[in-house]
């Protein structure tokens, strides 16, 4: 059994650790392919024992790319191609079915009801969506919420599975100790009101909204985890509030732990150093991170968070939704403040997230893949050699024809023209020079300083 999971990128990102956590509980050995940016979730593989292979995608017209990732599939032997995020489903499936790789399941990890990981939807990325997810097995949903909206899209029930992500628990559990050397390390007063955030620095995120209400909560800090073309921005905001000295901007920071050989608080530190956590975002698919600040005893609040919002309350005692008022958002720190730093005891929600849980749930939409595919039932013989890997200018083999229709008579090499975004064939996903982290589906070209998706958001 040869598994092969393609990626857009492998930068910092809720999509990316999720892809690292869930190899650690599968049962079978595991390749990584990622079609740009081999980022710091790369080494995070490699480290684990991960082979991990960079296809040097340049953008997301770079249809050469089709034929080095099917020559690759070939050549691995894999029985299962899982994808993740937009360009890497796209692509991946289109190769994999080329390649003649029978089983295809594809994660919809950043759906949201008007954004695709951060960018705006429009119909024609719909359409193209919607051609590629026919080309797999099987898609699978983070959430609730994104299986009911992937139906509302047209996706036909019986294709979609929810497989929520997971986190590892213990990584989490507070500790006074870690709190206070956390604090000590990156500039934070022992006693201080500590407002948290973690996430990419981007617009979708809101990270004003807190960066204005510790402002006006003299004493109070805030904490955020994560880069992005935010970072600027904000910066600025708090000097024009006259916060400057109170918003600490620590930038990415490892999800699982310390980095940099123990230099520099990962998350899991990071939660531990605050007494408060906000999600101001409007849209989410899971909300990670929220779950992770719950594991860390931290109370809550949270403008949307499918993880939280799709269970009934009694899972998530400390988490309390808001709406998008900054004047709701102040009210409610202000309590905090008020009513002093308050550990709560660990949900019952962070059980129900556990990521060997979600683990055995993908093995059985694996199974289903498998068994529709004709292939032999799963199981975990030793790890077959695999060939060299390919590089930016590694050389192109001929496409086959396919080995059986796509959409709607269209076989897979004309959505890889779509994909292009040619004349007359639907539309453009955004291009980038040189490979860099997470390109999104849209319709130009990458924003300045686009990158991977935030830390511990799915």
């Amino acid at each position: 059994m040869r598994v092969l999971h393609v990626i857009t990128g492998l930068g910092v990102g809720g999509a990316e650790q999720q892809l690292r956590l869930l190899l650690r509980h599968l049962p079978m050995r595991c390749d990584v392919l990622t079609l740009t940016n081999p980022g710091p979730v790369a080494d995070g593989l490699r480290a684990d024992g991960v082979r991990v292979v960079h296809l040097g995608m340049r953008g997301n017209r770079d249809l050469g790319a089709l034929p080095r990732l099917v020559r690759f599939l070939r050549r691995g032997g894999y029985d299962l191609v899982h994808t993740h995020l937009y360009r890497a489903c796209l692509y991946g499936r289109i190769a994999a079915r080329l390649a003649g790789v029978g089983a295809v399941v594809a994660t919809e990890h950043s759906l949201g009801d008007g954004e695709i990981e951060g960018r705006p939807l429009s119909a024609g990325v719909r359409r193209l969506y919607l051609a590629g997810e026919r080309l797999g097995s099987a898609t699978v949903a983070v959430s609730d919420t994104v299986a009911a909206r992937l139906a509302a899209w047209g996706v036909p029930a019986g294709r979609v599975h929810v497989v929520p992500n997971g986190i590892e628990a213990a990584r989490f559990r507070f500790d006074a100790g870690v709190r206070r050397a956390t604090r000590a390390r990156t500039g934070l007063p022992e006693r201080a009101f500590v407002v948290g955030g973690v996430g990419r620095l981007v617009p979708g995120k809101r990270f004003d909204a807190l960066v204005r209400a510790v402002a006006a909560l003299p004493g109070a800090h805030l904490l955020l985890a994560g880069d992005g073309p935010e970072r600027g921005a904000l910066r600025a905001l708090a000097a024009e509030l006259g916060a400057q000295h109170r918003i600490h901007l620590v930038g990415e920071r490892d999800p699982l732990g310390e980095d940099g050989g123990g230099r520099a608080p990962g998350v899991p530190q990071l939660l531990a150093a605050m007494d408060v956590f906000v999600s101001a975002s409007r849209e989410e698919a899971f909300g990670l991170a929220v779950v992770e600040a719950l594991a860390a005893g931290l109370p809550v609040l949270h403008v949307t968070c499918p993880a939280v919002d799709d269970l009934p309350a009694v899972q998530a005692p400390g988490a309390r939704r808001i709406g998008t008022g900054g004047e709701e958002l102040l009210a409610a720190l202000r309590g905090h403040m008020e009513a002093g730093a308050n550990r709560l005891p660990v949900p019952p929600v962070v059980r129900h997230y556990d990521v060997a849980r979600s683990a055995e749930r993908l093995l059985d939409v694996y199974r289903l893949a498998l068994h529709g595919a004709g292939a032999a039932p799963l199981r975990t013989p030793p790890r077959a050699a695999a060939g060299p890997e390919p590089g930016p200018g590694a050389a192109a083999d001929a496409v086959p024809a396919p080995a059986r229709p796509a959409v709607a008579g269209q076989p897979p090499h004309a959505l890889a023209a779509r994909a292009a975004g040619r004349p007359g064939n639907g539309p453009r996903p955004g291009s980038g020079s040189a490979p860099g982290p997470r390109p999104g589906p849209d319709t130009g070209p990458p924003r300045p300083g686009g990158g991977p998706a935030r830390p511990g958001n799915g």
